[in-house]
This record gives C-alpha cells, sequence and structure tokens, in this order.
C-alpha cells in the first residue's frame, strides 16, 4: 500500500486528488495539509511514502516545506512531488532544488497522477516525461554554471556518463539498453554516483549534471569533465 499526503490550499483539489487515489486498491491518502506547516507536522506524524506538495501555500510554501520535509533524517522515506498550475512555473527549479523528486502539473491526466506516484514511491524521479525534461532543462539554462570540480572528479567515467544520460531523462533499463549491461549494474552506477554527489536522489543527480557543465541545456551531450571549469 502506497501512502500519501496531500498538501493543498484549496480543499477542492484535495478532495479530487484523495477520490482518485482512494479508488485504487494500492494507494491509501494518510492526511490532508492545507498549508506547508501542516504539511510537515503530518509528515512526522503519518510517515507517508509520497507527499504530493503544492508550491504556493500560505504559512509555509510549499518550497520551504519540502526543504524541511528533505532535511529531516526521521522523513528519508518520504518522496516529495511538486504540484504546480502551469509547465514553466518559475518555483519548479527550485523545488527541484529543495529536494523533490519531482512534479505534476495540476491539470495532468489521471492516469499521470496515479503513475507519478508509483513512480515516486519506489523512489524514483519524475523525470521520464518530454516536459519534464524539457523544463528541468529550461530552468537549469538560467543558472549561472557551478564549477564542482571536486565532486565530478570523484566519479569514474562510467558514473560520469550514467550521470548524464540520468540527466537526459533515462530510466535504469534504457541506460543499460545504451551502454550495452546489464540494469542492475545500471542501477549501481547510479547509486554510486548519488553517493559520491551527495545528492538525495536523481531529481538532484539531474540538477547537478546541468549545473556542472556534465551535460548542456542545449544538446544534453556528455562532455569530458575539465577540472579547469
Amino acid at each position: 500500500m502506497i501512502r500519501v499526503l496531500l498538501a493543498d490550499d484549496q480543499a477542492l483539489i484535495r478532495a479530487g486528488f484523495r477520490a482518485l487515489l482512494q479508488a485504487e486498491d494500492d494507494i491509501e491518502v494518510v492526511g490532508e495539509a492545507a498549508n506547508g506547516e501542516e504539511a510537515v507536522a503530518l509528515a512526522l506524524r503519518h510517515g507517508p511514502d509520497v507527499a504530493l506538495v503544492d508550491v504556493q501555500m500560505p504559512v509555509v510554501d510549499g518550497i520551504e516545506a519540502t526543504r524541511r520535509i528533505t532535511a529531516d533524517e526521521r522523513l528519508a522515506g518520504v518522496h516529495v512531488v511538486m504540484l504546480t498550475n502551469y509547465g514553466l512555473d518559475e518555483y519548479v527549479f527550485d523545488a527541484l532544488r529543495a529536494g523533490a523528486c519531482g512534479f505534476l502539473v495540476k491539470d495532468t491526466e489521471p492516469a499521470d497522477l496515479l503513475h507519478g506516484v508509483r513512480v515516486a514511491a519506489r523512489g524514483d524521479a519524475l523525470l521520464a516525461p518530454a516536459i519534464t525534461r524539457r523544463l528541468i532543462r529550461e530552468f537549469v539554462s538560467r543558472r549561472p554554471r557551478v564549477s564542482t570540480p571536486d565532486a565530478l572528479a570523484a566519479l569514474t567515467n562510467r558514473e560520469r556518463e550514467v550521470t548524464a544520460l540520468v540527466a537526459r531523462g533515462l530510466s535504469n533499463d534504457e541506460i543499460a539498453a545504451h551502454m550495452v549491461i546489464s540494469p542492475t549494474t545500471a542501477k549501481t552506477h547510479v547509486s554510486r554516483a548519488m553517493t559520491k554527489l551527495r545528492t538525495r536522489d536523481r531529481a538532484q543527480l539531474v540538477v547537478l549534471a546541468y549545473e556542472s557543465g556534465l551535460v548542456t541545456a542545449g544538446d544534453a551531450t556528455v562532455r569530458p569533465w575539465d577540472p579547469d571549469g
């Protein structure tokens, strides 16, 4: 059973999401919050697998709530999915940096919402849809490149290649096919890269890959690591 927390200041939105999620045999809504402060408190109380958190909420906004949830070791198993009204919401990038594993537009198709919840519950980032990859590239391209030579130097060539493929939105199975390795080996490379780069999940790995210049917003090609920047 996937335990879900809903956080949105609009009761009608919460009711609609609850009705959709509760209709599934493998999903249970364990709490509803009307603001970010309540979301953090309910996350601590219920320990959900997935928290659907609206970006804009009173008292404490969704980004700060996400930051508090992902920073709390007691909530290490909670995967935050941000809810946004617009595909190019200016807050999406900050949400990913705060630790969200991905995001969903509120008017998404029901099937996509359910799929997103299940993907997040598995611990994967919501990075496969083309719109998500496009949005991440858009927001990263607006930010100045951050020099992280020490972090990138710790990666092996394989780990660097895998990180770049993750940034392009490939799943472990797709990475395995691309590199002609087993899915288990691909998953191991991804996990090691996340550990070395101290990223919480694949979403943060993607952000770092773009910010560091390992891949670029324009073509997402793998670039050799250059210690001189």
